[in-house]
């Protein structure tokens, strides 16, 4: 008797429609390349906040594989502050501009996202080049985000946040089950309420929003339950490089005797595991730091998901 194991792995196709192209998702993982023009990154504390270290470091990106480079000016880490408190649109174009400017001069055909919650800051960068506006907020952040990415004719991405940065200490504890439907139903929701301003769904990918609003170990509940949320209808993107769930699954032993979480230099491996484990949920996009790494293990995980399909 031949015994017939149908595997849960398989990854819808969609046709992404941006300003200039459509972009087929599905086939492949695309990777999105991560270039903080920020003085203040979790990440790579300011390494690349000069405009001639970004522009090396997009150009480096783009060499080592990356499909999308996303363009960041204002550091969202836990307890900054945004809106009136933050960065201002003015600065933040300052930071960003110049760099898509340079990028687009050298690579005409290069990709671009601008990491934004800012109509004015998303305006301005999609007609500098950007074709992708990556909404951390959903377009809740500034009530004239969603008039102005239908207006713009881009692609979209609209990230689950909950709460603002500054709250997230604060915000009690879901188990997995509540925090997978929470997830679910505000990206709906807001999902819902962006196409109802006019935005095309065929515009749109969603984004979970690891770290945003969820404690540590809500992350792995999030990340092993990917694949419930295509049933929402749109492609899917994953944002776990470096992030902090990572670094205290991966703590060591300090000099103090105490546990202390790797730091965000030291957590390229555990990333890896997340972008592969992603990938087999069916994402469709990976947003990472380390672009060459990242694009191994997805070409190593997509043909994990071609075979099981």
């Amino acid at each position: 008797m031949l015994f017939v194991f149908k595997s849960p792995y398989m990854r819808p196709h969609y046709e992404w429609k941006l300003s200039r192209r459509r972009l087929e998702l599905g086939a492949r993982t695309l990777v999105m390349g991560i270039v903080n023009v920020t003085p203040d990154s979790f990440s790579d504390t300011g390494r690349h906040f000069s405009h001639g270290n970004a522009v090396e470091h997009a150009l480096r990106l783009l060499d080592e594989g990356a499909d999308i480079l996303d363009i960041d000016g204002e550091s969202t880490r836990p307890g900054s502050k945004v809106g009136e408190g933050g960065v201002t649109a003015a600065e933040e174009l300052c930071r960003i501009l110049p760099v898509i400017v340079s990028v687009r001069k050298q690579r005409p055909s290069a990709l671009i996202s601008v990491d934004t919650y800012k109509s004015g800051v998303a305006r301005a960068c999609v007609q500098a080049g950007a074709e992708i506006v990556n909404d951390v907020s959903a377009a809740r952040w500034d009530s004239t985000m969603p008039q102005t990415l239908a207006e713009l004719k881009c692609g979209v991405v609209l990230m689950h946040s909950r709460g603002l940065p500054e709250e997230w200490h604060t915000l009690p504890h879901l188990s997995g089950d509540a925090l997978l439907d929470l997830v679910g139903r505000e990206l709906r929701e807001w999902s819902g309420a962006v196409i109802g301003a006019g935005v095309q769904p065929g515009r749109i990918v969603l984004d979970p929003g690891f770290g945003f609003g969820k404690k540590f170990e809500e992350n792995y509940p999030l990340l092993a339950h990917l694949d419930k949320l295509h049933e929402l209808g749109f492609p899917l993107l994953a944002g776990t490089s470096r992030k902090s769930f990572i670094g205290r699954t991966l703590a060591h032993e300090g000099t103090n005797g105490e546990k202390e979480d790797a730091p965000a230099d030291q957590r390229l491996y555990g990333t890896l595991a997340t972008v592969a484990a992603a990938i087999l949920q069916g994402i469709h996009i990976v947003r990472v730091h380390d672009v060459k790494p990242a694009v191994e293990a997805a070409r190593v995980a997509d043909a994990i998901l071609a075979a099981a399909s």
